[in-house]
């Protein structure tokens, strides 16, 4: 049986203030820092934060899997 959610303006608008948060946090760490800092200076010039983040995160993650 699937479960069918559904998500209600005020709820994505939750979701968009709790990533933008986020996303700034990280972004002002010392650990994002220098991870972009290893980064070819055209991509963390091109790419958008969001995508930043999300690869730092995905990255960081895979790393303390190990």
């Amino acid at each position: 049986m699937a479960v069918t959610r559904s998500v209600n303006s005020t709820q994505l608008s939750d979701h968009a203030r709790i990533w933008y948060s986020l996303k700034n946090a990280i972004a002002g760490s010392s650990g994002f820092k220098s991870w972009k800092g290893e980064l070819p200076v055209a991509e963390v010039e091109t790419a958008p934060l969001d995508q930043l983040v999300r690869r730092y995160l995905r990255e960081t993650l895979e790393t303390l899997a190990y």
